[in-house]
């Protein structure tokens, strides 16, 4: 398969994150990407560095306030006074509250929806080569039949104004635009990942054009705990194009994959010109922060079902932290998509 990548991926490289009252190591580091582009290459898949796409298909998709603050934020942290290697604030916009400041720190605020995605020296040149790495993967896919973005930092929980959930810009979001624009019909993206792609509905929530289908734990006590839920189905013309689709914490194979056949069913009654499959590996049993039981058998039905829907695919790497069985899976889901195919 052809793995489409950006080694700017391990520019942008937080050290720690605030959680629950403490500092922990950031789960979401640039060794994920090492480990999972060295896992593909040593499977026989054949790499392909990205191009430049331009800013074009980011901003389809992004507001271009929340893109040029990622742009310059770091070059205006001498605006905050002294800082260290990252800036970030405690000071959030809720939805009472949305008028643009000026300074710096306000704008923080809000275009970040938490602590996790902190500002540094290479974030903006990260986020933006791995959309590039994203939109590669949706071109080799309409050329190819598949392809795989290997895309980190993640992007799902990015909305078009606001970065959040370790993501800043929204990688499965921008290749689906991609793909709507170059097929010119209705696109379909299928999130697995363990969190619900709270981003992503965001962005498509009033559209028909792109019907978005998450299948995700329950987010009742699980992040992003304010999104997720089944009753969130579209709105205006949108109606009736977003599926949330939950699993039950603990959850292992057996209920995960019924969701996902579900979810391809309203794919299916879709009719897309294409699909993007939001491929989040922390659904695995050996997930640091993962809510489910997935094997890595598991991985490789979700990719025999998702290749049989016979559909030009672009899977786009979300989620799925440091752990032995991480690329495993990855070698796994793609090594079954493959084998599906034919």
């Amino acid at each position: 398969m052809r793995i489409v990548h950006h080694p700017g991926s391990i520019l942008h490289d937080p050290v720690s994150f605030f959680r629950r009252g403490s500092l922990i190591p950031h789960p979401e580091q640039a060794a994920r990407y090492l480990l999972l582009r060295d896992a593909v290459r040593e499977a026989g898949h054949d790499l392909a560095e990205a191009g430049d796409a331009g800013l074009a298909p980011v901003l389809s998709v992004h507001d271009a306030g929340y893109v040029a603050f990622l742009r310059e934020a770091w070059e205006r942290r001498g605006e905050l006074g002294e800082v260290g290697e990252e800036i970030l604030t405690g000071h959030f916009a809720r939805p009472q509250m949305r008028r643009r400041p000026t300074g710096m720190l306000g704008l923080l605020g809000l275009y970040t929806a938490d602590t996790s995605t902190p500002i540094r020296a290479g974030t903006w040149a990260a986020a933006y080569g791995t959309a590039q790495a994203a939109i590669g993967a949706a071109e080799a896919a309409l050329a190819e039949g598949r392809a795989y973005a290997l895309c980190r930092p993640p992007g799902h929980h990015a909305y078009a104004d606001s970065a959040g959930g370790f993501c800043y810009l929204n990688n499965s979001a921008i290749a689906a635009g991609h793909l709507r624009r170059a097929t010119g019909g209705p696109v379909a993206i299928l999130d697995i990942d363990v969190h619900h792609g709270n981003g992503t509905q965001g962005i498509f929530y009033a559209r028909p054009d792109v019907l978005t289908v998450s299948v995700h734990a329950d987010p009742a006590n699980y992040f992003p705990f304010f999104a997720g839920y089944s009753d969130e189905t579209g709105s205006g013309e949108g109606a009736g194009f977003n599926r949330n689709l939950l699993v039950a914490h603990g959850a292992g194979d057996g209920p995960w994959l019924a969701a996902i056949r579900e979810g391809l069913d309203a794919v299916a009654a879709h009719r897309p010109a294409a699909l993007v499959v939001a491929l989040g590996l922390d659904a695995s049993q050996d997930d640091p922060i993962g809510a489910l039981k997935v094997t890595t058998a598991g991985f490789s039905a979700a990719a025999e079902a998702i290749a049989r829907a016979g559909l030009p695919t672009a899977i786009v790497q979300e989620g799925g932290y440091l752990c032995e069985a991480l690329p495993r899976n990855l070698v796994a889901f793609l090594a079954a998509f493959e084998a599906a195919v034919g």
